[in-house]
């Protein structure tokens, strides 16, 4: 008899194959109080684990072929950077000083105190970062614990098996891609995980937030990961098997086909041209974008500039970051979202008052920035500067009135003011843009669009906030979904928005880099999506492949749908009926 279970789907794709658990636990972390004489022994014992963590990323690194994309190496490049990070090696080492334990015991310490700092974000993406710190401080424990890693002689064996794990690293994921495994099961973990990415960047299956997958499944367990809709199957009879190995040729031949689309322009059978850009995090990460020919960048997101450090990133530093940027788009628009972050996160020398008890609804975002001037004016003069050397706009996130459109203008002519006494460029026609990712600034996009020169939907706060569902709480994010009839509405209202003022209307949730819902935001009359690289070109073709004249009707026959199931059922049929 098949069995079926269902997890979180995060990878498109059929894999079918045998099941291989692998048995890494959490580390077993003991305090031992340590004597003044033991703690320059401690600190050593710190530093090799440090340095053998290293050689083992650099080990890893060399394994990844010449012709992967920069994508992919820069998630063990993230890693590496981590472990110079002061976070990781100068408070561990402070804490073994003052509280005088071992290693383990400091390391362990800081991680629970960066784990807490995580938690309290509201940003769903930045919240998940939290896993590559628990991935890199875990691979320095094992070191001082000594505990082995996988063994050689079993990743070996792991040709076409399916992968059943706790947790997977991103370093675990491109050392088994390595090995030739079909994909992976993971008992914790969410889609917006480096983990999670990095498989779709690979596209290889993956299903993650199965619990108890290891209790359930068992080595050599025949099973079928079924990635676009979360299912695990076991012990599928003959048909069903045939069925999925259809599917899997399909999807096989759909990815080749891909790459034809890197040199095509974006637009529609009818001849509408569709706007296609990049969400971004780094300077590093422009390198990758030249590959998919897009439009600009429609989401930089600065926050990693300003977290994990000691002191703020001055003036020049962002200028200089932001530069970095706008030269590697040679004259496309780079779309630089003001600071994202909240009085929680650990922004050192700015007014911070004790944790809020909901930080998503607290001091963050343009309210954080609007209360901390000295902590804003020097963005905006970086952001400003750096306009004079290419197409820069800045948007506003977490906007919830007017009021605060209003107070960043403000600011902003002083700033020019300033800049103009000193003799900076700038533009002073640099276009001023909003984030629309709260209920009531959807609701009220048409004062907003009276005063921004483009708006761009957040659907990934937008959808939290309207269905007051955490996507991150493993408890209720079944109930998180695109598809609402409220939020479809929210969306929908705010493109009307944008075409009454006459002006541009994008998308940068993960809703925009999505191909289910391609059609859809057409039908509805987006233009412009801005999506992680690795999923532009199956947006691309969605978009080659559709005729606007067919989806309006469509979409808004969806908008009219009275529960989610019934709004993705329509999706479905969109997509299979309209070309």
């Amino acid at each position: 008899m098949t069995i079926s279970i269902k997890g979180i789907a995060v990878s498109r794709g059929i894999a079918i194959g045998r099941a291989y658990k692998l048995e890494r636990g959490q580390p077993d972390i003991h305090e031992a109080c340590i004597t003044d004489a033991e703690i320059e022994n401690e600190i050593q014992r710190l530093e090799h684990a440090l340095k053998i963590a290293r050689a083992q990323l650099n080990k890893i690194q060399e394994k990844i072929p010449h012709s992967t994309p920069l994508d992919i190496a820069a998630f063990i490049d993230t890693h590496l950077l981590m472990m110079d990070d002061p976070a990781l090696t100068e408070a561990p080492t402070q804490l073994i000083r003052t509280k005088k334990c071992n290693a383990e015991w400091a390391l362990k310490l800081q991680l629970d105190s960066l784990v807490e700092v995580f938690d309290q974000m509201n940003d769903a993406y930045l919240k998940t970062r939290k896993d590559d710190v628990i991935h890199v401080v875990n691979r320095i424990l094992r070191i001082l614990l000594e505990e082995d890693m996988p063994a050689q002689e079993d990743i070996q064996t792991l040709h076409t098996k399916i992968i059943i794990a706790d947790d997977l690293t991103p370093a675990d994921i491109v050392m088994l891609h390595h090995q030739g495994i079909a994909g992976f099961i993971t008992e914790s973990g969410g889609p917006l995980s480096h983990t999670a990415i990095l498989a779709r960047s690979l596209k290889l299956p993956a299903i993650v937030g199965i619990h108890n997958a290891k209790r359930y499944l068992q080595n050599n367990d025949h099973i079928i990961i079924d990635g676009e809709q979360g299912t695990v199957l076991i012990d599928a009879n003959k048909e069903i098997e045939a069925d999925y190995k259809n599917r899997q040729q399909a999807y096989q031949d759909y990815y080749s086909s891909l790459n034809k689309l890197k040199d095509k322009p974006s637009i529609t059978l009818d001849q509408v041209p569709i706007h296609l850009l990049a969400n971004a995090e780094l300077p590093e990460d422009m390198q990758t974008l030249h590959d998919y020919n897009i439009d600009g960048i429609g989401l930089y997101r600065t926050e990693f500039l300003f977290m994990n450090r000691d002191t703020l990133p001055d003036e020049n530093e962002q200028y200089e970051t932001y530069m970095a940027m706008v030269s590697t788009m040679q004259g496309r628009p780079v779309t630089i979202r003001t600071l994202d972050l909240g009085a929680d996160k650990p922004l050192k020398n700015i007014k911070n008052e004790d944790c809020p008890t909901n930080p998503a609804l607290g001091l963050r975002a343009i309210r954080l920035c609007l209360n901390n001037p000295e902590l804003f004016r020097p963005q905006l003069r970086a952001i400003l500067r750096a306009s004079a050397k290419g197409q820069v706009r800045m948007m506003i996130p977490m906007l919830s009135n007017t009021q605060e459109i209003h107070q960043v203008f403000k600011i902003l002519d002083d700033v020019k003011r300033e800049l103009r006494q000193q003799g900076h460029a700038f533009d002073d026609h640099m276009q001023i843009g909003g984030m629309i990712e709260i209920p009531a600034a959807a609701i009220s996009s048409y004062l907003f669009a009276k005063h921004l020169d483009f708006l761009s939907i957040g659907t990934n706060d937008l959808i939290q906030y309207t269905l007051a569902i955490d996507r991150i709480d493993e408890e209720v994010n079944y109930l998180y979904s695109p598809c609402h009839p409220s939020v479809l509405r929210l969306i929908h209202q705010v493109i009307k928005a944008g075409k009454r003022a006459r002006i541009p209307v994008a998308m940068c949730g993960e809703m925009a880099g999505d191909p289910v819902y391609t059609r859809l935001l057409l039908g509805l009359g987006l233009r412009e999506f801005s999506m992680q690289a690795n999923t532009i070109l199956e947006v691309k073709d969605v978009i080659t492949h559709s005729r606007i004249d067919n989806l309006r009707k469509a979409g808004l026959a969806i908008l009219q749908s009275e529960h989610a199931e019934e709004a993705l059922s329509k999706i479905e049929m969109m997509n299979k009926k309209i070309h």
